[in-house]
């Protein structure tokens, strides 16, 4: 991994302190489409760890006067979870999502901070915080737990230890639903603690145990690689291609990293899906599909979870790919709120083309294989949800939890 090469437009380098997050180099590089600047992240240059983020400090931060002020919500929603607990928060929380579009439109990152927030409450302890967690909003709770686990490593071996160590002895069932929201957790944990260092999180995803781990790591490095709500952009993006680095990761890698290239196509893109359908397209075999899959999730998001007609009109654009996109949209969907989530997602296949509605049920059949320990059980549930689609849905959930990854959604 170290033979790839950041690709962006840069600027001189400059050091400057942080307010609140500690120091870091950056440089300050244009957002293209998303316009304006953000200071690119430093990674681990030389060895140094320079995190874009430390440990959750409350402050005086309230809701009130937040308006959609992104970063505002999300450390007001972290100091009521720092002060009052998880459980008053996560309620609030929701009720918030379904009155405010500004709290629903950054529910994940949001949650995220929740979860960094009791982390701080309970001093670090991973399996208390996590006994106390919702998976409401795509788990974003869970993800923030492990955004902080690592905060105070200081070298690559440290690295690698506290991520072998973080997702077992938790009481999680191996390759299920908690452990995927842990494993892929972990991803963002590195990516953060390492300053955007790409290759490193990935060569320490690697390094896990499975071919599962592996990838379900590194579906969490690679979001969190195009996030920028820490106010720092990743080196390993570029504004001329706005898939990259996605064809120069390790064939084993590309999946994850196609399903999540699409966020910030669209941020290059100006939020234009018919732009990045185009974007997508042109990847070609066999690596376009998984572009369309991200394109779903991302079609779901910009219908707050809930508009399907929209969710069902951006998938036309995707055309012959039209049942890769349906698959993301129904896994995300899922993903959002486990059952319940399946529940939903197996609503919104019953509404899809019923040439692709297949394609659709296997996208919630990932989240049914991690929610469900066995195949009879895996099973019951698909024809719960999917009568008419039982296989597709079981193989999916099948495919989902083979220790070699292959098939997993990472």
């Amino acid at each position: 991994m170290r033979s790839l090469r950041p690709v962006t437009r840069l600027l001189p380098l400059v050091v400057l302190p942080l307010v609140v997050l500690g120091a870091v180099g950056y440089v300050l590089v244009s957002t293209g489409g998303s316009g304006g600047t953000l200071p690119l992240a430093r990674g681990a240059s030389g060895g140094t760890f320079h995190p874009v983020a430390g440990g959750f400090e409350p402050d005086g931060t309230q809701l009130e006067g937040c308006g959609e002020r992104y970063s505002c919500l999300e450390r007001a929603f972290g100091n009521i979870a720092y002060r009052r607990g998880p459980r008053r928060a996560l309620a609030l929380f929701e009720e918030r999502m379904a009155v405010d579009p500004h709290v629903e439109r950054d529910c994940h990152r949001i949650a995220h901070v929740i979860g960094s927030a009791v982390f701080a409450r309970n001093e670090g302890d991973v399996a208390r915080t996590f006994a106390t967690g919702s998976s409401v909003c795509a788990s974003g709770y869970y993800h923030g737990i492990l955004e902080r686990a690592f905060a105070g490593v200081r070298s690559e071996a440290g690295l690698g230890r506290i991520a072998r160590s973080l997702c077992v002895g938790l009481g999680i069932r191996r390759r299920g639903f908690l452990d995927y929201q842990c494993r892929h957790g972990l991803g963002h944990g590195l990516m953060i603690q390492t300053g955007y260092d790409l290759p490193l999180a990935l060569a320490t995803c690697g390094r896990l145990g499975t071919g599962w781990d592996e990838v379900t790591c590194a579906s969490g490095a690679f979001m969190e690689n195009v996030s920028t709500r820490f106010g720092f952009r990743s080196a390993w993006l570029s504004e001329d291609d706005p898939l990259h680095p996605c064809g120069t990761v390790p064939t084993r890698l590309r999946r994850p990293c196609y399903g999540r290239a699409t966020t910030w196509a669209l941020q290059l893109n100006r939020n234009d899906f018919e732009a990045t359908a185009e974007t997508c397209a042109a990847v070609g075999d066999p690596w376009a599909r998984f572009c369309f899959r991200g394109f779903g999730r991302d079609a779901v998001v910009e219908a707050k979870y809930a508009d399907v007609s929209r969710v069902l009109e951006l998938c036309e654009l995707a055309a012959g790919y039209r049942p890769d996109c349906l698959y993301g949209a129904a896994r995300t969907f899922s993903d959002g709120a486990a059952l319940q989530g399946a529940r939903r997602a197996a609503a919104f296949c019953r509404k899809a083309p019923a040439a692709d509605r297949d394609a659709c049920v296997a996208g919630f059949g990932l989240v049914v294989g991690l929610l469900r320990s066995s195949e009879p059980a895996r099973r019951e549930t698909c024809a719960e949800l999917a009568p008419r689609s039982v296989e597709a849905c079981a193989e999916a959930a099948a495919g989902e939890v083979h220790p070699s990854g292959r098939r997993a959604w990472g």
